[in-house]
């Protein structure tokens, strides 16, 4: 059976997953900042300071963007300063942009000014999980190995999107009680929070003394990266559109729509993340982004919020496992005294396809309705299927040849 599950794979005490234990959750808790705002920050935008969508997906994408320029940078920091490093300059500098947030609400009667200083907030939130997920992969990997690569993607990976589902009813709880105020506030404090968890960590030596160019490690990890960017999109449009989709159709809160992708990206990963280490990257990510693009179908389709939970849960399923599937292609193809850099890189294919996504689906939402940003996301994540079966069939080609 291709999907087989394997005990030892989410099983807590396991060796291997006691090692990557604290790692994870530093992961956890930084991210459950970027979590709070996935609900809030969209109709912050177009409720109080009366944006338009157009505005609302340049301003989250903002964040990705910037993440993309901040990636060289971050994996050569990981490389030569060491990943404990990188993880703890990322979660300090994710607390700084909360003091952007609560900045910015000094200009609510400006909203222009007060635009810009939320984008100077995501940027800062975009440098710190920069370096946050650099970090955190190759210090994973530093510890385990590259031939457990595909498990520290999937671990660091559950963190990421349980603090997506876990944060986006409780921002929704704060923005209730304390407005954006509160947002801005947990923003500053909750990254602090992971430093106390790492602190005694064991940490893994430098993997360079120097500077390596972006373009060395982008060679060998471009032809997965562009899987990634392209299943992404899918991802990248509940993030930035599925509070508005609610809004437009009176279902009521959206929060549920994270929380419900959340758990079954966890899910897949927790029973089915050790399968692209086991069977085969690419043999994975060409399944699961057929799940992935039905899940964006049904939201596209919907005629009620249930619907859009069964898509959003579809898309959770497929993405939890074509990141880490498209992963272990890239991390075998790239040098090893490269980790960090070479992870940077496989990432900011993420960051390009966030940061284009947001603002050209908010000018199709803002031309055909929020709805429709669903069906061209399900084309986008399609295509990445015609790029795992291309790495599959070159890796068959190599064996034959062997």
């Amino acid at each position: 059976m291709f999907f087989t599950t394997n005990s030892s794979h989410f099983l807590i005490t396991s060796p291997t997953n006691m090692t990557l234990l604290p790692i994870t959750l530093a992961v956890f808790i930084g991210f459950l900042t970027i979590g709070m705002q996935l609900p809030v920050l969209p109709l912050h935008l177009h409720d109080t300071l009366g944006m338009g969508t157009l505005v609302v997906g340049l301003v989250v994408g903002a964040q990705f963007a910037a993440a993309l320029l901040s990636r060289s940078w971050a994996g050569n920091f990981a490389d030569m300063r060491g990943p404990k490093k990188a993880v703890i300059t990322g979660l300090v500098t994710a607390s700084a942009s909360g003091l952007a947030y609560l900045a910015s609400l000094a200009f609510v009667a400006q909203p222009a000014l007060s635009v810009w200083i939320l984008v100077l907030g995501r940027m800062l939130l975009a440098l710190g999980e920069s370096l946050i997920v650099t970090g955190a992969l190759g210090w994973g990997i530093g510890l385990l190995g590259p031939q457990n690569a595909g498990k520290v993607m999937a671990w660091n990976g559950i963190a990421m999107y349980a603090a997506f589902a876990v944060g986006a009813p409780v921002g929704v709880a704060i923005n209730a009680h304390g407005g954006f105020a509160g947002i801005g506030a947990g923003t500053v404090i909750i990254p602090l929070l992971a430093l106390t968890v790492i602190g005694t960590v064991k940490g893994v030596a430098p993997t360079s003394n120097r500077r390596t160019p972006f373009y060395k490690v982008l060679s060998a990890v471009w032809q997965p990266g562009v899987g990634l960017a392209l299943s992404s999109v899918g991802f990248g449009v509940i993030t930035a559109f599925i509070s508005l989709l609610f809004a437009a159709r009176d279902w009521g809160n959206a929060s549920l729509a994270f929380t419900v992708f959340g758990i079954a990206f966890i899910g897949a990963r927790i029973f089915f993340g050790h399968l692209p280490d086991k069977v085969g990257g690419a043999r994975v990510a060409l399944v699961c982004v057929v799940i992935e693009a039905a899940g964006q179908l049904l939201i596209w389709g919907a005629d009620s919020a249930t619907m859009a939970y069964l898509g959003a849960a579809l898309t959770g399923f497929g993405y939890s496992l074509v990141f880490p599937g498209f992963g272990v292609e890239a991390a075998r193809r790239a040098p090893p005294q490269t980790r960090s850099l070479a992870m940077g890189a496989y990432v900011a294919f993420l960051d390009i396809s966030l940061g284009v996504t947001s603002p050209l689906a908010g000018a199709l939402a803002g031309a055909y309705g929020v709805a429709s940003v669903y069906l061209a996301a399900a084309a986008m994540v399609g295509l990445s299927f015609f790029v795992a079966l291309s790495l599959l069939l070159a890796k068959v080609n190599k064996v034959r040849h062997a």
